[in-house]
């Protein structure tokens, strides 16, 4: 079992619609980085929304608190060492360019893409349904912008294979630039 302060820090940022399956993946990537002797924890967007940030809404400027927040957190993970897997829709290109800035070089930003009428048909939540019935505002993919990412380090295409075939793929990105290699 490796011990903290031998690991290397990282924050994985995973983003897209919700229901593209970045919290699923997160927490299988938890139990496989932890499986390798590796210790990670995960900062959830829903999580954070029922604590730390449920001040705040979905307007354009307190998504960017939320992500603000978040990233801040992450950073203070990575000056202990930890492993971060963040999961946040994170859905404005400037949203992704605020994280990076903070947690900085240790920061590995995954695509988790998704096509709407998939993530709407998994609507595990039945947000999409409050959306289009306009019961939820500024809800991302219906009434507030996605922006397709320009740059990401990796894309995930979670409509064409199982969660554990998209968190493998994103664990063999991660585990070379967590042993330096």
């Amino acid at each position: 079992m490796s011990r903290i302060s031998d690991q290397k820090e990282m924050v994985v940022w995973l983003y897209g619609l919700s229901g593209a399956g970045k919290t699923t993946i997160s927490l299988l990537l938890k139990q496989r980085l932890e499986k390798e002797g590796f210790f990670a924890v995960c900062l959830d967007g829903d999580e954070l929304r029922s604590g730390i940030n449920k001040d705040l809404s979905f307007t354009e400027n307190d998504r960017e608190e939320n992500i603000r927040r978040a990233a801040e957190i992450a950073r203070l993970m990575l000056q202990n060492n930890i492993i971060t897997i963040c999961s946040f829709i994170t859905p404005l290109q400037k949203h992704r360019i605020l994280a990076a800035g903070i947690i900085g070089d240790s920061y590995a930003e995954i695509f988790i893409e998704c096509p709407l009428d998939v993530c709407q048909a998994r609507d595990v939540k039945g947000l999409y349904k409050k959306a289009r019935a306009n019961q939820i505002t500024h809800f991302t993919g219906i009434s507030s912008g996605f922006e397709t990412p320009t740059n990401p380090k990796l894309i995930i295409h979670t409509a064409a294979e199982s969660p554990a075939e998209s968190m493998e793929k994103v664990y063999l990105y991660i585990v070379p630039l967590l042993k330096g290699i």
